[in-house]
């Protein structure tokens, strides 16, 4: 039998698709994941803030102040999800979720940092020389020893040669030094030689660093730091360089200190061959060496793109955090994210069959593909963040909901072909004819009838769908990496989650389950095509035999034959479908789709009203904020943190039931060393502090309130700006793209529709007094994501049929957009509702706001999609100027005629 059309192709894709789902499980298998505090606990740092030396007080600005710094720093560490809470006055407490190193944590941390860089006026002399050349040592002086010092002088008062010439220009060069104004010299510090050098007055300072980094040399053989200095620093920069230069070489004044807390970490001379008098270094760039090995050279450009402290801190305590969250919400959280996925795989496979099974096995890749990411790239994962990605799986069945729909269409086209050539008097084709014509094979024959072929259904469904596809992944990925180069924090590290699961999804979606829907699809028997998925289980089932034994806890072994009921699937399930096409689940409609077709309800025709009742939903939102205030959580406005000691053994979740009882149910409850359990409210007053006292009495014995202590907001004013403004920039540039690729007003209307849902959600709470805090901050940006999404696939549908139906009524054809679209809206949706409904009900209260917050999300932003975005489109429509899809479709085409001619013109030989 011949081989399959474009089979090459399909088995390149399937070999691309192992050697993914390889990497990824070897991946998955051997690292670690890195937990975040909720699942797993870390260590607490409580530091202490000190008035500065310059005057600056330890009050609670100023030490606010400082905790912008260490967020920053702690960033560059790569620890994610920490979080930093000023205590008190000049107290600031940072927990910090698996750290591997937390003394070396502590020390970045407790650094000052305070960089400066100083002109040298001079050598101080007042003490002596002792060797070691022009710049001495005084690092390791030697011992006293009077005997060789004498003999010592009276070699050098024999022997006067090159190094008396160098004492000469020594003792000028210190009698240069000592003529220097003591006033001018504001510090006198050792060179990385030990030699004391006067420095003047800073310069410059770490205010005006714009970047720093650790890299290699040319040479690749020692590491040093790249500064780049920002604003007036580069002048500064440049002026110091040119007054150094007019020095001559080797006086100590040609001489550049760098000091990072009073320590001298680099003193260079300006090189004479570069840099010209009064002319100095351009470009505001320097490179700081002192045989730095990489980790120090790293550890060093953090401290100073960091920033400096505007204080000194100083540790007072260090201890060993339990999880916020207890074990049995962990262990429900889990089993209602499976429960919500089956059910989500299960609703897949009734609707589309083979098809829908086979994509909820292309969620399985997905899950371990987007885990392994993870994982690999050493993100922290939380249960907020753990419940968002369960979410994702369930969403990321979109992109192969689009593809089944387009399939669906094409192959209903088909059979109206195939009917009516029937109806012509045309005979069935062959079935050499049929993959003739599969394959775009054009041959010399008599007119024949052929049936619709699923395999040329899929392609084209597939190709009509990328447009969407790509778009909603395209926007996806703007607003992630926006989140990530322009937010910090919880917010960052969302971001990563957010773009390494569009990429996984992509990947899941157009790649493993395209393999797997060709060869169920394909009209040729694939038993012989077998041997790559049967030779990987029989890899994977002795491996895990060697390794564990024959266990039912062996994951490799459950591995090998989860691949060995796909190798047997992919063998029986083509022969089903090839006698039975219609369990393919992509050879007819759904009965809710012929339904909204042949009947073709205007839902537009009432487009003012449905913008009429959006606008009174809205203003009934917003006047939640006048008639009672956000309750913020304690991540915004800060609160009280207390620890008590027990007399009986008392664990956290037992801890955490009792101060749930006694009505502080959002608390964070955890335990600490020492068998102390800490409790993390909002702000409460001295009698609600005593009821939480109270009730851990009933079951811990004597409770004793050891500390007490107000702290302020750990997502502070900078990183909540930080946030803002990339959320605003990733709007703002996803308004732009779909502008480009579609039209401004429905890039406007898309918009608009998104600020619908957002403020729904947000008023909501704030009608019900939920608190608004980090968790709710996850949902509402995953709302975002879904809600866009929307909108780009119903408008991509509106532009595919504008550009067939050019003559068409404007609002008809947005109508007939919607109602094609719905289907695929309502099973995407419905995907996401058996998680989030399974995570409400079963998941704890950890997870209940967070779910509420995505089912109202989920639902608004379904409705706002149709009857708000959609409408607003209609409406926009009268004041866009942009040429409609058709005439910009005929223009391309054109130029390409034209280009084609022009190179028909100008190519071929003369001869």
């Amino acid at each position: 039998m011949t081989s399959s059309p474009g089979s090459g192709a399909r088995w390149l894709r399937a070999l691309i698709s192992l050697l993914i789902m390889a990497g990824a499980f070897t991946a998955g298998w051997f690292l670690k994941p890195k937990l975040g505090l909720d699942l797993s606990g870390g260590t607490q740092i409580v530091l202490e803030t000190r008035d500065a030396e310059d005057g600056t007080k330890a009050n609670a600005s100023n030490t606010d102040l400082v905790v912008e710094v260490l967020r920053n720093r702690i960033d560059s560490l790569g620890v994610s999800e920490a979080t930093l809470s000023r205590s008190g006055e000049n107290r600031i407490i940072v927990e910090l979720p698996g750290v591997q190193d937390p003394t070396e944590a502590a020390e970045v941390l407790g650094q000052t940092a305070q960089l400066t860089i100083h002109p040298v006026l001079g050598v101080d002399q007042s003490i002596g020389t002792t060797g070691g050349g022009m710049f001495g040592d005084f690092r390791n002086a030697p011992a006293d020893n009077s005997a060789e010092a004498s003999d010592s002088e009276a070699q050098e008062e024999e022997s006067p040669t090159e190094d008396e010439e160098g004492s000469e220009e020594s003792t000028e060069s210190g009698e240069e030094a000592e003529a220097v104004d003591p006033e001018d010299i504001a510090l006198t510090l050792p060179d990385e030689s030990g030699t004391l050098l006067q420095l003047g007055k800073p310069a410059l300072t770490g205010d005006q660093v714009d970047r720093a980094e650790a890299t290699l040399n040319e040479l690749q053989t020692e590491w040093l730091v790249n500064v780049e200095f920002k604003g007036a620093g580069r002048e500064a920069w440049k002026k110091l360089t040119g007054e150094a230069a007019c020095h001559s070489p080797g006086d100590p004044r040609r001489r550049i200190a760098i000091v990072l807390d009073n320590e001298i970490i680099s003193a260079p001379e300006v090189d004479a061959n570069d840099v010209a008098c009064n002319v100095g270094m351009s470009g505001g760039r320097t490179s700081i060496t002192g045989g730095f090995d990489a980790e120090e050279a790293k550890e060093l450009a953090l401290l100073i793109e960091g920033g400096s402290l505007p204080l000194p801190v100083e540790e007072v305590q260090r201890q060993t955090v339990g999880p916020t969250l207890g074990a049995e919400a962990i262990k429900a959280s889990f089993i209602a994210g499976l429960i919500g996925i089956a059910l989500t795989a299960i609703y897949i496979s009734i609707s589309y069959r083979f098809a829908g099974f086979l994509a909820s096995v292309a969620l399985l890749c997905y899950t371990v593909i987007a885990y392994a990411a993870l994982v690999a790239l050493g993100a922290t994962l939380t249960l907020p963040g753990l419940a968002g990605f369960v979410l994702s799986i369930g969403m990321a069945i979109d992109a192969n909901v689009l593809i089944f729909e387009r399939t669906r269409e094409e192959y209903q086209r088909q059979e109206k072909v195939y009917q009516a050539n029937k109806s012509a008097g045309m005979l069935d084709a062959t079935e050499k004819e049929q993959d003739e014509a599969a394959a775009g094979v054009v041959t010399r024959r008599r007119r024949r009838a052929i049936p619709p072929n699923l395999l040329k259904s899929f392609t084209v469904g597939s190709q009509r769908a990328w447009s969407a596809v790509l778009d909603t992944n395209i926007t996806t990925l703007i607003a992630a990496v926006l989140l990530f180069f322009l937010a910090s924090g919880t917010v960052q590290g969302f971001g990563v989650t957010l773009g390494l699961g569009t990429i996984a999804s992509m990947i899941s979606a157009l790649l493993i389950a395209r393999v797997l829907m060709e060869w169920t699809v394909s009209r040729f028997t694939p038993l012989r095509r077998l041997w790559l998925i049967g030779a990987a289980a029989v890899v994977v089932g002795l491996v895990a035999v060697l390794s564990d034994g024959l266990r039912v806890d062996n994951v490799l072994l459950l591995v090998s034959g989860a691949l060995g009921v796909l190798a047997v699937s992919v063998a029986i399930i083509p022969l089903i479908v090839r006698k039975f096409p219609r369990s393919s689940g992509i050879a007819h409609i759904s009965a809710v789709r012929k339904w909204l077709v042949e009947h073709n309800p205007d839902l537009m025709k009432r487009s003012t009203l449905w913008l009429g009742i959006t606008g009174v939903v809205t203003v009934l939102a917003l006047l939640g904020f006048a008639v009672r205030s956000p309750n913020l959580g304690v991540e915004f406005t800060g609160g009280r943190v207390m620890t008590f000691s027990v007399t009986e053994e008392l664990n956290a979740d037992q801890a955490r039931e009792l101060v749930a009882g006694a009505g502080y149910a959002n608390a964070v409850v955890q335990e600490v060393e020492g068998g102390e359990i800490s409790v993390r409210t909002g702000h409460i007053s001295d009698q609600e502090a005593a009821k939480i006292q109270d009730a851990l009495a009933e079951e811990g014995g004597e409770v004793e309130r050891t500390s007490d202590e107000k702290i302020g907001p750990s997502m502070g004013s900078e990183l909540r700006n930080k946030a803002l403004i990339a959320l605003i920039v990733a709007l703002v540039l996803q308004m732009a793209y779909l502008a480009w690729r579609f039209r401004w007003s429905f890039g406007l209307a898309t918009m608009l529709a998104l600020a619908f849902d957002i403020i729904l959600v947000i008023g909501l709470f704030v009608w019900l007094g939920k608190p608004i805090d980090g968790v709710f901050l996850a949902a509402l940006l995953s709302i975002i994501g879904f809600s866009v999404n929307d909108s780009v696939v119903v408008f991509d549908r509106v532009r595919d049929e504008w550009a067939h139906k050019p003559k068409g009524d404007f609002r008809e054809i947005a109508n007939s957009a919607v109602l094609h679209t719905l289907p695929r809206t309502v099973n995407s949706g419905i995907g996401g509702l058996f998680i989030l409904a399974a995570l409400a009900v079963l998941g704890g209260s950890s997870l209940t706001d967070f779910s509420i917050a995505m089912l109202v999300g989920l639902i608004s932003g379904i409705f706002s999609t149709v009857f708000v975005a959609v409408p607003l489109a209609i409406w926009l429509q009268r004041f866009d100027r942009t040429p409609p899809p058709h005439e910009v479709k005929e223009r391309k085409t054109k130029q390409r005629k034209q280009q084609r001619a022009i190179r028909e013109r100008t190519d071929g030989a003369v001869v």
